[in-house]
């Protein structure tokens, strides 16, 4: 196959990080992304090149274009961690060539050659070959979701208790979380900010849904907190919500933060309950839970895909945006709520 010397893709405007916090939300493309058209890459000894058929945005994305995610930019290159394509040159590790012509889906990572172009270029490790019946629009969600969902459930299940709670409620993360508690009785307590999402997420399996708007909130929860008794807090959001839900867990509670969409400071209320009722905070990073523990990895991905193919798990869609209308459309599709926004080269 030939490949062509130069390709489309929307490129980051800034370098490395960003001294000044924003909200998670994309206001506006033009601070962060220029459309433009540079040299296809060539893949490294152990990468592989993608012809991009289709790109997600997720949450991590908006938050390194803004220069606030844990790894730096590199102005100039595209953006975008995660789609699916097919592989059209490969380095050459063994592992790399078997990838070639196969349909994959694939996260970016540290090559910093996104998928918002017509190329991406991945390690090979990342790239994951897809059966036939996941569809594009999963395939290019499969990553950074789904196997965030297994891994965060496992944790639950790690801990014991029934009973968990996630903010974020209405995303396409804690969808996929709702469903593998309901399959296991267990019993999630989520979070949402609007009173439409609340019966669709009970239909899914959610015990609890709470409006962090509404003017009880506070009591509700501590209602909640106290019948319930989860230990474990999955949080995309930080600041105020997740400092008054920590406050309002019972003892040896665990809250792991995996985002951060809130930029307000994040502020423990009671230190002392660090000491005296053993709660504790941490992190979760999937990139970190991948190379901690390769011998889930394998397993997660089989049962993620065979979740898309037959039916269990199916990516919500809100658009799929051509390339080059992304600029003026991207903004206004990701303020929607309860779907994946995609990028068609």
């Amino acid at each position: 196959m030939t490949l062509p010397s130069q390709m489309r893709g929307l490129l980051l405007v800034g370098d490395g990080y960003t001294k000044t916090p924003s909200a998670a939300a994309l206001e506006a493309m033009e601070p962060y992304l220029e459309p433009g058209s540079i040299a296809v890459p060539v893949p490294g000894p152990t990468q592989a090149l993608i012809k991009v058929s289709l790109a997600s945005i997720n949450p991590s994305d908006i938050a390194f274009i803004k220069g606030q995610y844990g790894q730096p930019r590199v102005k100039g290159r595209p953006a975008g961690f995660e789609g699916v394509g097919v592989v059209v040159a490969t380095g050459d590790d063994p592992y790399a060539r078997s990838l070639a012509g196969k349909r994959v889906a694939f996260a970016t990572g540290v090559s910093n050659w996104g998928a918002w172009a017509d190329y991406a270029v991945a390690e090979a490790a990342s790239c994951i070959p897809l059966i036939d019946t996941v569809r594009d629009e999963d395939g290019a969600a499969m990553i950074v979701n789904p196997l965030t969902a297994l891994a965060m459930f496992d944790i639950v299940k790690q801990e014991g208790e029934k009973a968990f709670i996630m903010t974020a409620g209405a995303s396409q993360l804690c969808k996929l979380i709702i469903g593998l508690a309901k399959e296991e009785g267990f019993r999630p307590i989520v979070t949402v900010r609007r009173d439409e999402q609340i019966q669709l997420l009970k239909t899914l399996g959610a015990a609890h849904v709470l409006n962090e708007k509404a003017a009880d909130f506070e009591a509700v929860l501590r209602e909640t907190m106290k019948a319930e008794q989860p230990r474990i807090f999955l949080d995309a959001v930080t600041g105020p919500l997740a400092s008054s839900i920590f406050n309002a867990m019972p003892k040896r509670a665990r809250w792991i933060v995996y985002g951060r969409l809130d930029a307000e400071p994040t502020v423990i209320r009671e230190p002392g309950q660090l000491i005296f009722q053993h709660k504790r905070v941490e992190g979760f990073w999937l990139a970190e839970w991948m190379r901690q523990f390769r011998d889930r990895l394998g397993p997660a991905v089989l049962e993620a895909q065979k979740r898309f193919s037959d039916g269990r798990w199916s990516t919500d869609v809100t658009a799929v945006v051509p390339l080059d209308e992304a600029m003026a459309r991207l903004p206004a599709e990701l303020a929607k709520p309860n779907g994946k926004v995609f990028i068609r080269p």
